[in-house]
């Protein structure tokens, strides 16, 4: 007989009962631990999008400026997937990085714009800006996202 060892995707506890089965016949299993309150999860779910590990996927493309549709496409799973997701989380997200910001002081801060070419032949150097922009329930309330990439060291 082969023992296995359960951890609880949620909390990572281990006092996990049974719990049913579902319309698929796959076995329920639930966690019993104070923190998790009594959720229940499958070892393996019939839909990637309700994996734990592919909802933590779509928060980091997310963070790496992949889109609702390309995060979507690349992890199998609904777009409307992502959207659910990414509002769940969106309390815990920042649109700034607040820390840069603490230091940061306007004095210091120096914006050349240059055509890539020229600063690549200028300076050596070549960097690209980008920017995108989406509104929250009205086109009243945009919110824009600026990129900048450095193409010789891969910062962003």
């Amino acid at each position: 007989m082969i023992m296995q060892v359960l951890h609880c995707p949620n909390c990572q506890g281990t006092d996990i009962i049974r719990h049913g089965k579902t319309r698929q016949g796959k076995q329920r299993y639930r966690c019993q631990e104070n923190a998790c309150k009594g959720r229940t999860f499958l070892l393996d779910y019939t839909y990637a999008g309700h994996a734990a590990g592919v909802k933590q996927q779509i928060i980091d493309m997310a963070m790496n400026a992949s889109g609702i549709r390309d995060t979507a496409r690349v992890l199998h799973i609904s777009p409307t997937t992502v959207i659910k997701e990414l509002k769940k989380k969106e309390p815990e997200l920042q649109p700034v990085n607040h820390g840069v910001l603490a230091f940061l002081n306007p004095e210091q801060v120096e914006v050349e714009i240059w055509r890539s070419d020229e600063l690549e032949v200028c300076r050596g150097l070549s960097s690209e800006l980008d920017e995108m922009w989406s509104f929250v329930q009205a086109k009243a309330h945009p919110r824009w996202l600026w990129h900048a990439i450095d193409h010789h060291t891969g910062k962003v």
